[in-house]
């Protein structure tokens, strides 16, 4: 394989596949990226076994076809030292030769024949879906997903489709977070995708994606890139029996004044009381050490009854961070009962601590 590619181009490819490299083990072909010729495009691949990235582009000049593999981070750091210019891939042997000018670099190759094989779209059903809209309801919902839970299937973001809605849902079992989505499905079905992946997907989607699935993976096809990830075997909480079906009580809420109160408080202690009153809400600090936090605000909350919520204040700005609307809804019934907070299509319910 011999290819010309420019400088810029191959430094966003090599800095797009970095987060699926093997980084312990560099004897391991995975941390290798998979270099290759195909259809008149320069192809890069890179996977951990888990999640995988296929990056592509026609801006090249082909001298000769073929493949090869080379470290990912060193490929990385030989590209960023070079000029913003023209940069040549050659593979010869056992070895890759990446030259500009008069600079010239060897990197060893491993075998292209073992790097793992990617799995295809064939016979997979697929649906469309806006990328942006995509990237906008998983960064809500992001925040609720469990780490390094025995339950696995905590550890990832439901994706359930039925009746032409889309459900994207996560829980830590403290919270549970939801954003539905209105869009034409032929077929119900429902899938867990890993922690890891809805990071990635994050930094990736930009265009509009096809997306492949059975019940293993997930493939998302774009015109640039084929991600996939492997998806979690599992079976993901009844989150519809969690939603509240009824609520004594709602109050439209201003969400600029809330970020800074809970956040002025949050300084003394994460743990935080929220008592509504007629006309007036009160913040305040849950520590048992000697030190105290207080604020006020003058609201009209419509409310009969002076009512308390004791709760973690992250997960209220972690909701609130999120959304775009400068009102949201909180809705509860009782002080030791779980509460929504609700800004159009996204919904989080959390548990209150008990005092």
């Amino acid at each position: 394989m011999k290819v010309s590619i420019k400088k810029s181009i191959l430094e966003t490819m090599l800095l797009n596949v970095q987060p699926y490299l093997e980084k312990k083990d560099l004897s391991q072909i995975t941390s290798h990226v998979f270099l290759a010729i195909e259809n008149e495009h320069f192809v890069l691949k890179a996977t951990d076994y888990e999640i995988g990235l296929t990056y592509h582009t026609s801006e090249i000049k082909i001298a000769s076809f073929g493949d090869g593999t080379a470290n990912g981070k060193k490929l990385l750091d030989i590209v960023k030292s070079l000029k913003d210019d023209e940069i040549i891939l050659e593979t010869i042997n056992d070895y890759l030769y990446i030259k500009q000018n008069s600079s010239k670099f060897k990197l060893p190759m491993l075998n292209p024949n073992d790097f793992p094989l990617f799995p295809t779209i064939e016979n997979k059903p697929k649906f469309n879906i806006n990328s942006t809209t995509l990237v906008r309801s998983i960064k809500k919902i992001a925040p609720a997903i469990d780490t390094n839970n025995p339950k696995f299937e905590l550890n990832g973001s439901l994706i359930d489709i039925k009746d032409n809605t889309i459900n994207l849902v996560a829980t830590d079992t403290k919270r549970l977070a939801i954003v539905t989505l209105q869009q034409e499905t032929t077929e119900n079905f429902s899938f867990i995708i890993p922690k890891k992946a809805i990071s990635e997907i994050q930094k990736l989607f930009f265009d509009d994606i096809e997306i492949f699935y059975d019940e293993n993976t997930l493939i998302a096809q774009s015109n640039h890139f084929t991600f996939y990830t492997k998806l979690i075997n599992g079976k993901f909480p009844d989150y519809a029996r969690i939603i509240p079906k009824n609520k004594n009580y709602t109050i439209l809420l201003t969400r600029e004044f809330m970020i800074e109160s809970i956040k002025q408080i949050s300084i003394i202690s994460p743990e935080i009381k929220i008592t509504f009153k007629a006309e007036k809400i009160i913040f305040e600090s849950l520590n048992d050490d000697n030190i105290e936090a207080k604020t006020e605000v003058d609201f009209e909350t419509g409310l009969q009854n002076e009512i308390y919520l004791a709760v973690n204040s992250r997960y209220l700005l972690d909701f609130l961070s999120n959304i775009e609307n400068s009102n949201f809804t909180l809705g509860f019934n009782d002080s030791g009962l779980p509460f929504t907070l609700e800004s159009e299509n996204f919904m989080t319910i959390v548990m209150p601590i008990m005092i």
